[in-house]
């Protein structure tokens, strides 16, 4: 997009755009979201910015009104496998403010000097200002829904300290950390702290399929470590999440409002809140963008239909990669619920027991270096495949294997395949669910081969796959629902072939 085309969004007030980039108003010192539905400002007083960092930076401050600090993510991070698109996934994932530049450098395999400069070439931003954004918006979300005082709030956080706190928040928000707390549209009764925890809006653009999203994530749901509440259309998951600082129990409701999915975290340290959201919001594919996906896939004449039946798809993805990896290798040559089945197996034998249970919640899943050195034969499953996943969990625990938020996906794939026991099928699963992948197509999926016969397809070698490009992932989707209608739940996964 140039900026007239950016300005002509801004005054449709399109809120496809919200995300991809921030409107800043010269006269007023303030910056939006494309959709802020205020009065559209005169062309000559608008700049356009790639990341609410860059308006930040620019001096300008969030627009009260629109709140443009939580908006969904720009779709094209999780299209690009760059350098660039990796580092803006670890900042989500709070790599900087536990590591600092020098450590997202270092897991990117640059200078840092080479790393601030490719972010502020893209983003108009470099990796400590979209950090610092990220902290004024986890800051402002528990001035709103906790009762913490501000000392505690400025150092879970992120910042360093209360002043460089204080200074931000008055940076950004326009407000004391008092002010911004008692705003009109901040919730009357704030949170207790350890009581019901932290209430989000989970924000999301376009529409949202969510009944697929739950069906899917219900028929996978691990006992001990995931539940799925309530009945078809006011549903709640319920998970819990191992953080590097702690752990969490989070729950996301099926039933939101124009835009968003209601969540809420209990976290034993509120200093993962950021890292917690942003997993979450990978699970949910919720920085997915419905509208690039149906354009491209409601042309085919193959998908069309799919695509038009089923508006706002997404693809799952995972809240932690090691844990997906794990669960699909003992989804090779089974069903999914018989992968469930020995997954609970897993989790109740080697899973780390909560303090206290939270309902039926009772465990984290198993990490890689525990599964790495246990013999797994309370699992009942062929010694291949026992070896397969021992072999996946060694090479996560010595980092040979990486599949973190940042990680390249073809030396991950390269590296799986590398690994004794894992095939295509369990390769391009792992690269689509845990890292994020949305063109991935499973060509032996017996999923994809029944969901293609079932559209007339003459034969799947000669389906031009290469025209859903980069949106292969939503397209197996659609052909897992297409194999089995009318069941709302996609398919079993298929065997390797």
């Amino acid at each position: 997009m140039d900026d007239d085309s950016r300005y002509e969004a801004v005054r449709s007030r399109d809120a496809r755009f919200d995300g991809v980039f921030f409107t800043a108003v010269r006269t007023t010192g303030i910056y939006c979201r494309p959709s802020c539905p205020a009065l559209t400002p005169r062309r000559e007083n608008v700049r356009f910015y790639g990341s609410a960092a860059a308006a930040q930076a620019a001096g300008f401050r969030a627009c009260r009104r629109c709140r443009p600090d939580t908006v969904p993510g720009s779709a094209e991070w999780n299209v690009r496998a760059d350098a660039v698109g990796r580092a803006v996934r670890m900042i989500a994932d709070g790599v900087v403010d536990r590591e600092g530049v020098a450590g997202l450098a270092r897991r990117l395999g640059y200078s840092a000097r080479q790393v601030q400069r490719q972010l502020t070439a893209e983003l108009g931003a470099g990796p400590a200002a979209l950090a610092r954004a990220q902290r004024a918006h986890a800051a402002r979300v528990l001035l709103q829904t906790t009762a913490l005082p501000v000392t505690e709030i400025a150092f879970a956080a992120g910042f360093a300290s209360v002043r460089q706190f204080n200074d931000t928040v008055r940076e950004v928000y326009a407000a004391t950390p008092t002010r911004l707390r008692a705003a009109p549209g901040a919730p009357k009764a704030a949170r207790r702290p350890g009581g019901d925890g932290v209430a989000l809006r989970l924000a999301h653009r376009g529409p949202y399929d969510a009944a697929g999203v739950f069906d899917f994530l219900a028929l996978r749901a691990v006992p001990g470590v995931e539940e799925v509440t309530g009945p078809p259309g006011d549903r709640c998951y319920r998970r819990t999440l191992a953080l590097p600082h702690g752990h969490a129990v989070a729950e996301v409701g099926e039933r939101g409002g124009p835009g968003w999915l209601p969540c809420r975290l209990r976290l034993s340290d509120l200093r993962d809140l950021s890292t917690a959201v942003q997993r979450l919001r990978r699970l949910f594919d919720l920085d997915a963008d419905p509208y690039a996906v149906a354009e491209r896939l409601g042309a085919d004449p193959l998908l069309g239909p799919l695509a038009a039946a089923r508006p706002g798809l997404r693809s799952p993805g995972a809240a932690d990669g090691a844990e997906l990896a794990a669960r699909a290798v003992l989804g090779q040559q089974v069903t999914v619920r018989a992968a469930r089945t020995l997954a609970a197996r897993l989790v109740a034998e080697h899973g780390k027991p909560l303090p206290a249970p939270d309902g039926t919640l009772t465990r984290l899943f198993p990490d890689a270096d525990t599964l790495a050195g246990a013999a797994l034969t309370e699992l009942g499953m062929p010694g291949a495949r026992r070896t397969a996943l021992r072999a996946v969990m060694t090479a996560l625990a010595d980092h040979s294997l990486r599949l973190d938020a940042g990680a390249d996906r073809d030396a991950a794939e390269a590296a799986l395949l590398a690994l004794p026991g894992i095939g295509p099928w369990t390769a391009g699963y792992v690269r689509m669910r845990a890292l994020g992948d949305p063109d991935v197509h499973l060509a032996g999926d017996a999923g994809v081969r029944h969901g293609l016969a079932r559209l007339g397809a003459a034969a799947p070698s000669s389906v031009p796959t290469g025209t859903w490009r980069p949106w292969r992932s939503y397209a197996v989707h659609h052909l897992w629902r297409a194999a089995v209608p009318p069941s709302p739940s996609v398919p079993d996964t298929p065997q390797e072939s």
